[in-house]
C-alpha cells in the first residue's frame, strides 16, 4: 500500500493511548533523523498533561511542515494534530 493512499484514511478517532504511541514514533523518527530538538519536545509524552501534547503537537507541527525532508514525521504529526480533541 503506498503513503498516498493510507492519507485518504487517517484515522479521526485517535484515542489518548494511540495518540500517546503516535508521538512515541515521532520522537523515534525524529531522534533517528538527527532532529534532538523536536524528539526533545516529546520525551516525557507518555506521562504529560493533554493540553501540553496539544500544544507540543501544533507547535512541531509549524516548526516542520515546509521541512519537506522528512515527510514521515510530518504526516505522524498531522495525524495526531487531526485528532487532539479526543485527548483527555
Amino acid at each position: 500500500m503506498s503513503e498516498e493512499n493510507e492519507t485518504l484514511r487517517w484515522p479521526t478517532n485517535l484515542d489518548h493511548a494511540a495518540i500517546v504511541a503516535r508521538l512515541v514514533q515521532v520522537r523515534t523518527l525524529a531522534t533517528e533523523a538527527g532532529l534532538a530538538d523536536l524528539a526533545a519536545r516529546f520525551a516525557d509524552v507518555e506521562t504529560m498533561p493533554a493540553g501540553l501534547i496539544g500544544a507540543r503537537v501544533i507547535a512541531a507541527l509549524t516548526w516542520i511542515q515546509e521541512k519537506t525532508e522528512y515527510p514521515a514525521i510530518t504526516q505522524q504529526l498531522a495525524m495526531v494534530a487531526m485528532n487532539l480533541k479526543n485527548l483527555k
